[in-house]
């Protein structure tokens, strides 16, 4: 049973060092869903409720349940590791007890021992009734080490003594941390069961009046599907483009219409963009995440589903886009239909794309640097500035939230 819970104490003290790196991302995550939610409370409440109707509250409802499920999921992960943490630290303060209790005893009885010797006059005659003076050597030697290892226990037992210490305070501070992790999850429950009320709401009122807003999702998934038309058909022109253009400079034919044939350089460009995937910083400084990208359930209609190619990401009024990562500008683009503008960002075979933008502060060919505000996105007439985000590798569309840290 002992060598089972020294195994056992050596497994979980191995997986520590893994938990702690778990739980500091887990609480970056957090922070990050908290950023959103009180992006999207500061953009709520700003807003001109006149100017919206129930379809567009109801998109933000779902937003906001999403961030909400997301923060759950990650406190209820939070949660386990932290009882994980307590597990292994009570293992450790049981295994050190027992050592600790073992070290005290051994001590004890050395120290009765040593008393029962103390006599000097019994040192001196256990020296002095030695054979030859090696041996008297080798016995002073002896009460020396004797000596030396009466205070190494000592200070062995003052060592687990403070270790047990912190174990406890460890396990202390754990505990508060769990019951912490389980009222904001709680909380957040029940904030999130309000929230689908709201939207149950909502969505009865869509349903008393589906002909009014089934006219204004088909507007919204027409506009999308122009957007999207625009934005592809100006890729594959840049890419065709460029490749022609690289033909020209080293004498080469181009052998593609729909990939970028990349130079040295460009392939360098093109690795350090995909080694970050999953590390990439957000196209605003502050926003929320509305739409996500895929397949969406129509909110009227059941069985019905549209496509987003794209992210939505909501922001407050003034808000400017940013580059995601250093590249070069490809493209500025004032889309057929509208004043609204987009910026295509070229990062080797990949391209970031940034649309509804009103003022754009980058022209084709210039150099941008990560974070780089690019262009000031549309404000709508209830104040929120929605920028719809796009990624590229050469023409094929990319899932952003897969690229976009913790999105």
């Amino acid at each position: 049973m002992k060598q089972y819970l020294s195994i056992l104490f050596f497994l979980a003290t191995i997986s520590l060092f893994a938990q702690g790196s778990k739980q500091e991302k887990l609480e970056q995550q957090k922070a990050q869903i908290q950023k959103e939610i009180a992006a999207f409370k500061k953009l709520y409440n700003e807003e001109n409720k006149k100017e919206k109707s129930a379809l567009v509250q109801l998109y933000e409802q779902k937003a906001r349940i999403k961030l909400s499920e997301k923060l759950i999921t990650t406190t209820e992960k939070q949660k386990r590791l932290i009882e994980d943490n307590i597990y292994t630290t009570q293992l450790k303060i049981n295994k050190l007890t027992k050592e600790l209790k073992v070290l005290k005893d051994d001590y004890a009885n050395m120290i009765v021992k040593s008393y029962k010797s103390r006599n000097q006059k019994s040192r001196v005659m256990f020296i002095l009734s030695s054979q030859s003076f090696l041996q008297a050597y080798k016995r002073i030697q002896y009460m020396k080490q004797y000596a030396d290892f009466r205070k190494m226990q000592g200070d062995e037992i003052i060592a687990k003594q403070e270790q047990l210490t912190l174990a406890k305070t460890k396990l202390e501070a754990n505990k508060k941390e769990k019951e912490k992790v389980i009222t904001e999850n709680e909380t957040e429950k029940q904030e999130l069961e309000n929230q689908r009320k709201t939207q149950e709401g909502l969505v009865k009122e869509l349903q008393k009046n589906k002909k009014k807003y089934s006219a204004e999702i088909a507007k919204k998934q027409n506009e999308a599907k122009a957007v999207d038309a625009q934005i592809k058909k100006l890729i594959a022109e840049a890419i065709a483009a460029a490749n022609k253009k690289n033909a020209a400079k080293t004498g080469t034919k181009t052998t593609s219409t729909s990939k970028f044939e990349l130079t040295a350089e460009g392939k360098i460009v093109s690795d350090n963009f995909k080694a970050n995937k999953g590390k990439l910083p957000w196209p605003v400084e502050k926003g929320y995440l509305q739409q996500g990208f895929g397949n969406y359930a129509d909110p009227i209609y059941k069985g019905v589903t549209h496509i987003n190619n794209g992210v939505e990401v909501a922001a407050e009024s003034g808000t400017y886009a940013r580059a995601v990562f250093d590249g070069e500008v490809l493209r500025v683009q004032l889309l057929k239909g509208s004043n609204r503008k987009t910026v295509y960002i070229q990062h080797g075979d990949f391209i970031t794309i940034y649309h509804n933008l009103d003022t754009v502060l980058v022209k084709e060919g210039d150099k941008v640097t990560i974070k780089q505000n690019i262009g000031k996105i549309h404000t709508d007439s209830s104040g929120k500035a929605v920028l719809k985000f796009y990624i590229n590798q050469n023409t094929t569309t990319l899932n952003p939230q897969s690229w976009i840290y913790n999105m």
